[in-house]
This record gives structure tokens, sequence and C-alpha cells, in this order.
């Protein structure tokens, strides 16, 4: 009789199993995003369109101190470890998706019980009539049951949790370009400061020399005490001016230091050796829009999460459907009223085994689950839509990066003449001034001029390697640098390994996660179904 109810179970068994290739759901195209054919200062001799070299774009500054602070933000930067942890947390996840498409349920038990039945309540024994003072109850067993993907919905899962995960990593690399970005900007920042207030210490030396000039005149009769005071007036607004600078040099430092993951205090003796402003190259090699698709790290997570989400889309709309389990149970049980033995617990009279398909259908949902699958659906248009507008955005980065580094080059052209102009000038306006045939306001104009050409050329300087570091950062370069590389370092790692066992999803030092050839990161996408993460 036995042999009956194990030939249902395997017919029902067969009957659905080759169901399981059912998928409900949208397949996944990445959308169609505008792109130019071109940058538009392409043309221009300095802005090449031939391969770029961005993976190292802040080497072409050739500045050693820069080249220390991008090393010493990768292996610090607080906000780059968070992000390297949530890779992790990403994976684990994905072992959970996996774990999901084989039996979900499965439980084992046991006990052992030493009885004595009450003589006055005959219930106390299951057969109702004392056979025994005392006896032993023994028992142990297990229950398994498995929800068949009929409809995909734990395929998509794995799905969802693939592009999860590569999206964790593409995250990653964003907050790695940006780091490096926000370093690289900082540092150029620090050094443009530090040539405006040495400008404007020259600047206060010289006013001072025109200052003793115009006291020596003002003593000797040759003018009146309004030159002192207008000489005062200037000095003292160009002096006024360090303070200012230099609080604006204190805070871009504290900004790096955390970038560098240090405190404040640290950050002075990584700034030594100063060789003043970082002078970008004579040219640089952008490539071609298209590019942007392929390397922008968030351009790729943008194209991720969209993924993901359409297969939650498949996971909602699976729902609509019934499910279609298979359950069982076996075990042994054995007590030693009417005579038996504990020593008979694992002969075959004493096994018990149930096994049969169930299945279960939300019918009155009332409309939830179509609702759940129509917010999905929309939630996927509005990622599909974010991906392109995030590929327009791109674009414009750079081109506005480029359009800064052009015309400021220019920029510092004209600059360059005009200071050089306004120096020659003050000399001059005070040999005319000491000769008499000039009074001092002519010195003071020519001393405005000077401090104010000296500094916005600084200023101009330092926006041309900003805009040429803006402009690198929105190409997406610099990720590179962690391939071959763990995304957590080797204390971060030592502390979760130590609380817990994360098998090879965290891989020991000396061991980091595989590449795969052609893709951005780490690759753990394959078959829908393969062997759990244990």
């Amino acid at each position: 009789m036995a042999a009956a109810p194990r030939r249902l179970g395997l017919a029902a068994l067969a009957l659905v199993l080759p169901l399981a290739a059912c998928s409900v759901g949208p397949s996944f195209v990445t959308p169609t995003a505008s792109v130019e054919s071109r940058w538009k200062d392409s043309g221009l001799p300095s802005v090449k369109t031939s391969r770029d070299e961005s993976q190292r774009w802040w080497a072409a500054f050739r500045d050693p101190t820069l080249n220390r602070l991008v090393d010493v933000a990768y292996n610090q930067n607080l906000t780059l470890m968070e992000a390297g942890a949530r890779v992790i947390e990403a994976r684990a996840v994905l072992g959970q998706a996996v774990g999901q498409v084989y039996p979900q349920q499965q439980q084992l038990n046991g006990s052992a019980a030493y009885l004595q039945p009450s003589e006055t309540d005959a219930t106390s024994n299951p057969g109702n009539v004392i056979t025994a003072r005392q006896f032993w109850r023994v028992d142990m067993g297990g229950q398994a049951a498995w929800e068949l993907d009929l409809w995909g919905k734990f395929r998509h899962g794995v799905e969802q949790a693939d592009a999860a995960y590569l999206a964790s990593i593409a995250t990653y690399d964003d907050v790695l370009v940006t780091m490096i970005g926000d370093v690289a900007s900082d540092y150029i920042q620090i050094r443009t400061l530090q040539a405006q207030i040495a400008i404007a210490r020259e600047n206060v030396v010289k006013q001072k020399a025109a200052l003793e000039i115009a006291r020596a005149r003002y003593t000797g009769g040759a003018t009146s005490e309004l030159d002192v005071f207008q000489a005062e007036n200037v000095l003292g607004q160009t002096e006024s001016a360090i303070p200012q600078l230099t609080a604006q040099l204190q805070q871009t430092e504290n900004a790096l230091a955390v970038l560098l993951g240090a405190p404040p205090a640290s950050v002075g003796g990584l700034l030594g050796g100063s060789r003043g402003i970082p002078a970008p190259p004579r040219n640089v090699a952008v490539g071609v829009p298209a590019d942007l698709l392929r390397r922008r790290p968030d351009v790729r997570a943008a194209e991720l999460k969209a993924e993901a989400q359409s297969a939650k889309v498949g996971i909602a709309a699976a729902d609509l459907y019934p499910a279609f389990s298979l359950g069982g149970a076996l075990g042994t049980l054995v007590s030693t009223t009417n005579g038996n033995k504990i020593n008979q617990l694992f002969t075959s009279p004493s096994i018990t085994f149930a096994f049969g398909p169930s299945f279960s259908w939300p019918v009155l949902n009332y409309g939830q689950i179509t609702n759940q699958v129509r917010a999905e659906d929309a939630e996927l248009q509005a990622l599909l839509i974010d991906y392109k507008n995030v590929v327009l955005k791109a674009q414009k980065e750079v081109d506005s990066g480029l359009a800064g580094f052009v015309q400021g080059r220019r920029q510092v052209v004209y600059l360059r003449e005009s200071a050089v102009a306004a120096g020659k000038a003050l000399t001059v306006a005070i040999a005319q001034y000491q000769l008499g045939s000039r009074d001092f306001t002519t010195v003071l104009t020519a001393e405005q001029n000077l401090y104010q050409a000296q500094n916005n050329l600084a200023a101009a300087e330092g926006g041309v390697s900003v805009s040429l570091t803006t402009a690198w950062r929105a190409l997406g370069g610099g990720w590179q640098i962690r391939e071959g590389q763990d995304f957590v370092n080797d204390s971060t790692r030592d502390a979760m390994r130590a609380r817990t066992n994360y098998g090879d999803i965290l891989a020991p030092a000396g061991q980091p996660q595989p590449q795969a050839p052609g893709l951005p990161g780490p690759s753990d996408v394959g078959p829908t179904v393969r062997p759990p993460q244990w």
C-alpha cells in the first residue's frame, strides 16, 4: 500500500517539473540613450579624440604630492570603505537568493522522554491501558517543503540579486572616482590659495615701500598727508585679504583631511614640498562620448539598477499564478510500551514518512498583487528614464569641464600679459611720483591693478587645472586602480572575518576577488540555478 502514494508523488513531480522552464515578467533591454558623436571642443589642437588616458589621470599633473594623496585616500577614505562593505553585503544577499531556488523549508527535530503514566488517569497513556508503570518514548525526523519555481519567481530573484551585486560594485567605483576627483580638486585649490597668499604678501611688501616713499615726501613737505592716508588704506585692504585666504586654506585642508580619513592636524605633513599650482598637460585625450556608457560607473550603476528592478517586476508577477509545492516528512518513532525496545529506533517498523504536492492561489487578493506588479513596473520605467538622464548629465559634465579647461587657458594668457603690464606700470608710477611728475593716485591705482592682476592670474591657473580635473572625473576614469584589489582593506577584512564566517564571499588576505575579462569588475553573474553558497 505504501507504493501507491510514492507513485502518486513521483507522477506529480514529473508533471510539474517541465513547467519550471516557464518565466513571467519582462526581459530587460538596455534603453537607448542619446549620445553625441563628438565633444564640442574636440576639434581644438589641445583636445584629442584618441583613446583617453584617464585611468590614472591625476598623474598627468606630474605632482608627487598629489599622487601620494590619492594613494592615501584610496587606502583610508571611510566613505569608500563603507561602499566596499556594501559590496560584501550585496554578495551575501545574492547567496540568499541562490538558496531560495532550493527547498525553502527544512526542519530536523528529535525528542526523548522518560514517562510514568498516572494510574488514576488513563488518558495519560495513549492506549488508555496501563501496560507499564514507566516507559521511554524516542522520535527523530525531518520535514521539507519545496515551492517549485514554475513562473520564475526565485530565478528572477537571482537575476535581481546578480544585478544588485554588480550595481554595488559600480557604486563603489563611482565613490572611488568622486573621491579621487575631490582629492585632486581640493589639492589644486590648496596650492592656489597658497599662491594667492604669497601674492598678497609680496604686494604688502611693495605697498609698504610705497607708503614709506609717501611718508618721506610728506615729511619733506613735497606732498600733503593725504598721500600717506591713501597708501595706508590700500595697504590695509591688501593685508586684510591674507586672513580671509588663510581661513579658506584651512577649510580646504580640513575637507582634504576627511577625504584622507585622517584628523585635520595630520594633513600638513603630507603637503610639504610644494611645487606651486599643478600645471595641466599641453594636450588631453578624451575619447568619444560613447565611451561613457562602458566607463562611467554611475552610468553602469543606473543600468544595473534598472535591470534589477526589471527582475522585481517578474517576482511580483509570479504571485498572480498558483504556487505549487512538494512537501515531505521522514521520521522514526519508538517507545518501550508493548514490549518494544529503544534499539528498534532505526528499524523499518519504526519508520514513518509522508510525501505529496500542494498548491496555493491567492485569488481573492482584491487587486493587491496586480497593483504591486504595476508599482514595480512604474519604478522600472522611472529607472529607465533615470538611466537616460544620467547619460545626458555625464555628457554635460564632460563638455562643461572641457569648456572650462579650454577657455580658462585662453584667459590665463591674457591675465599673464595683464600682470606683466601691471608690474611695469607700478615701477613707472613710483619713479614718476618720486620725481614729482605724477600724483600719488597714479601709484595707488597701479598697486591695486597689480595685486588684482596677479591674484586673478593665480585663480585662473588653478581654475584651469580644476576644470581639467572636472572633465577627467566626468569621463569616469580612476576606478581602475582597484582592479585586482579587495573592496575592503586588511584590517576591515580581518575584523569582519573574526566576527563571522564569510567563506569565499570575503576572500582571505592575498586572495582578491576574481576579475572577469571584458567586465568592469568582479563577475558573479551565472545561471539562475546554481550551487548554493554555503
